[in-house]
């Protein structure tokens, strides 16, 4: 995941005696009902709009649930104006995949990448490679974000020439960035997860291992599987379609140094937003040195000269590109929303946050975390209420980081009180608060990555197979008591 929040750790839990359990919980009713009733009337239209304005009615419950246990006005649009401020990265860096898909068309980066993907990736491996790859791009980069940005929509390309289920590819490609995003070094929720628990970077990506590679592999035989059950029909028409991309665009391998220089930028550390600002300005240049044809056609002009070369350069960045094609397979392929087209999941993240701002100003956040904590009394309880409380959390707060965060404070003592290493905190933090952020339609990531893959939540739920398998895996390891690290066994080991 990709830097939203510097300053996560040193946040603040604001906790409300005058709260009890249930009045800490309408909000989250309310919001649950009423997002099922909207899905229920608008179906996979909800998003376009109606589900934003009911996570504001949803805040609009929890500030009247607030008001009623002496919490000001005051206090509540604080804790928006923080939340919103929060996002700032996550909302820029959206803007710049916007403007990174709208010159990597122009340019011929992702026709050539699927071009190239349609003649290597076989349909019946096809699934199982989506993993594989996006595992080693996010370990390499740190960031399931960049994962989905670069490669994914490549994938997602192929995938609807191949004529395979986009909610499959899209699971597979966040199974294996998740995968990546969770053992990577460089990633900052592996960085913060420890940080909460109080253990140290490599000790917490060591231990994790023990749940997180057995994940892997059992969702890897799964695509397999799948893999060996796919109608590959959509490979009869492969031969004209890369026919049909030859036509349109000109194709060489040149142009694969854009997107290898920007994973060697975020390899390198810098910045996401750095990072993707360059693959940007690159995807332009390569779009006026192998594409002029179509830069001209995206301008709407007659010849290339610099005016027409800078409309039809900032149209992409900008504005929805489409490249004319007879090819029906190939007109989604050959069309790019750019910045404009991420405005509605911007839309979407800022009344979440809204939500989730609220709903921490009047206590509810913590009151929830507590009230879990107090229901178990054994070592599996424990592992099991840590689960519980960050699933919630990623439902109502919208944000991985407050999923790990908010556990990770509430539940360090308890943790400690019966003799357990803190890695096994961070590791159930990780296991249930980062990678099922996701599967969560109004959380930042479940509508980044939906608006960046173009796939809808409801669609890639089932395949995100490692997302929802891992809190399940950690709970196993928890009932049986497997490499459940005490204290004292810690204390020898260090």
């Amino acid at each position: 995941m990709d830097s939203q929040r510097q300053d996560t750790q040193n946040e603040k839990i604001v906790e409300n005696k005058e709260l009890n359990i249930w009045e800490a919980l309408i909000p989250v009713f309310a919001l649950v009902g009423m997002l099922a009733f909207n899905v229920f009337v608008f179906g996979d239209d909800a998003l376009s709009g109606s589900n934003q304005f009911v996570l504001l009615l949803g805040a609009a419950v929890a500030a009247i649930v607030g008001h009623f246990n002496k919490v000001s006005y005051k206090q509540m649009v604080e804790e928006v104006a923080q939340n919103v401020k929060s996002t700032t990265g996550a909302l820029l860096i959206l803007l710049m995949v916007g403007a990174l898909a709208g010159t990597w068309l122009l340019s011929g980066i992702i026709p050539t990448m699927i071009y190239y993907g349609l003649q290597i990736l076989n349909p019946t491996i096809f699934l199982a490679a989506c993993v594989i790859i996006c595992a080693v791009i996010s370990i390499a980069t740190g960031s399931s974000w960049t994962t989905s940005a670069t490669v994914g929509i490549a994938l997602i390309g192929i995938a609807s020439a191949l004529d395979i289920s986009l909610g499959m590819t899209a699971g597979a490609v966040l199974s294996g960035a998740y995968f990546g995003d969770k053992l990577s070094p460089m990633s900052d929720t592996t960085n913060l997860a420890p940080a909460m628990a109080g253990t140290d970077l490599f000790t917490h990506i060591k231990y994790m291992t023990i749940t997180t590679v057995p994940t892997i592999i059992i969702t890897l035989i799964v695509f397999i599987i799948i893999g060996f059950t796919l109608d590959t029909s959509g490979t009869a028409n492969t031969e004209a379609i890369l026919t049909d991309i030859e036509k349109t665009f000109n194709i060489s391998p040149w142009l694969f140094l854009v997107p290898i220089i920007v994973i060697i930028l975020i390899v390198k550390k810098t910045p996401p937003l750095i990072a993707l600002l360059l693959g940007t300005l690159l995807g332009a240049v390569a779009a006026l040195i192998f594409q002029p044809d179509l830069v001209v056609l995206a301008a709407g002009g007659e010849k290339l000269d610099f005016i027409t070369g800078y409309k039809g350069i900032m149209n992409a960045i900008t504005v929805k590109t489409t490249i004319p094609t007879e090819n029906a397979i190939l007109a989604d392929l050959f069309s790019a929303k750019g910045m404009a087209g991420m405005l509605g999941t911007i839309w979407l993240i800022i009344c979440a946050m809204v939500f989730g701002g609220v709903m921490d100003a009047i206590g509810a956040l913590a009151r929830i975390s507590k009230a879990l904590l107090s229901l178990f009394h054994t070592t599996f309880g424990l592992f099991a209420s840590t689960v519980a409380s960050c699933l919630a959390l990623n439902v109502t707060a919208s944000d991985q980081y407050l999923a790990i965060v908010v556990p990770g404070k509430m539940y360090s003592k308890a943790f400690k009180d019966k003799g357990l290493a803190p890695e096994n905190l961070s590791r159930t933090l990780e296991d249930s608060g980062t990678v099922t952020s996701v599967l969560v339609p109004w959380n930042t990531c479940g509508a980044y990555q939906s608006g960046v893959l173009g796939v809808s939540v409801l669609d890639y739920f089932v395949f995100a197979i490692f997302n929802w398998l891992s809190p399940f895996m950690t709970l196993l390891f928890a009932a049986f008591n497997i490499k459940i690290r005490q204290l004292k066994d810690a204390g020898k080991e260090a």
